[in-house]
């Protein structure tokens, strides 16, 4: 059976899900000006006569918002539906990878193709069972390839409730062991960051050759380009400079409604964390808040998180 479906998956490999697509604007300053600002990105590159866009804003001149694109096919959607009869109801989307040709700048319009490129083998995750499906994009401006851009979900069946070593449950009190929080995946360029984490230490990188601190971690510097760097610990302080409230999808080990915060520290730097301490709702931009160090999951404090909670002696309006 598993062989019979893996041989359906595979016959859309190279089939078009969007043929002739075009952007829904040209690329624009005012756009442009709208991902510097949320991003914190102040390269004199993306201002002024000859602004070029920045390049990681390729996808968002293809997007189609809410209502979708006129020539997006069918095929995709078949695709998922095999997933679906297949038990494969759940989706995630798992990374994407971008590959840039030339600049795009204001006045450009952009026209592009997109087609299901591979479906993997049937995998095993800790979230289930499933397959990735990678699609390619590609992207240009005047018939000349500007861009590409690769997007990769991941289709499964989630897992079951796993029970405890010992299998046993507080069935008198309905109680059974609660959903582990996800891991963070570390690798070589930010596993200083979760060891400083596991230390209950926020580590920002600053570099060497211009003093720029910079997060999250990455291997050079994006004001210099120097590979040259070290840390100093951010004091936990900090502002919500921008926030969201998750209500769906849900999660094991997350209980919507709850606020998601871009959260801007004294050092200037951002960071993406959980909102605790204070009800979603109260949440607000410019809300003062501090550091704190929370473990999950396990009685050992195996996963330390930094989140962050209004400042002592601050009450949501």
């Amino acid at each position: 059976m598993d062989d019979e479906l893996h041989a359906r998956l595979k016959a859309y490999e190279g089939r078009p899900t969007t043929v002739a697509g075009t952007g829904r604007d040209p690329v624009n300053a005012p756009m442009i000006r709208h991902w510097c600002e949320a991003t914190g990105d102040r390269n004199p590159a993306y201002t002024g006569p000859g602004a070029i866009a920045p390049p990681t804003m390729l996808q968002a001149w293809i997007m189609g918002g809410l209502s979708g694109h006129e020539r997006r096919a069918q095929t995709y959607d078949e695709l998922l539906s095999l997933f679906d009869e297949a038990g494969c109801t759940s989706v995630v989307a798992t990374d994407c990878e971008q590959e840039y040709l030339r600049p795009l700048r204001p006045g450009d319009e952009v026209a592009f193709d997109t087609v299901i490129e591979s479906v993997s083998q049937r995998k095993t995750t800790k979230l289930g069972t499933g397959y990735f499906v990678t699609t390619r994009t590609d992207v240009r401006v005047g018939g000349e390839l500007v861009g590409t851009h690769r997007f990769r979900i991941l289709k499964y069946a989630p897992r079951a409730h796993v029970p405890t070593p010992t299998g046993r449950e507080d069935k008198a009190r309905g109680r059974q062991e609660a959903p582990r929080r996800p891991r963070p995946v570390v690798n070589r360029d930010n596993a200083g960051f979760w060891e400083g984490v596991r230390r209950h230490r926020l580590l920002v990188q600053r570099c060497t050759a211009c003093d720029t601190l910079r997060f999250p971690w990455l291997p050079g510097c994006n004001a210099c380009g120097s590979p040259e760097w070290d840390t100093v610990e951010a004091g936990g302080e900090g502002t919500v400079f921008s926030y969201v409230v998750m209500h769906h999808p849900p999660f094991p080990a997350f209980s919507p409604p709850y606020a998601i915060g871009l959260i801007e520290l004294a050092e200037g730097v951002r960071i993406i964390s959980n909102v605790v301490d204070v009800p979603y709702d109260k949440v607000r931009i410019g809300m003062p808040v501090e550091l704190q160090f929370r473990s999950y999951d396990d009685e050992d404090g195996e996963l330390a998180l930094p989140v962050f909670r209004p400042r002592s002696g601050e009450a949501a309006a």
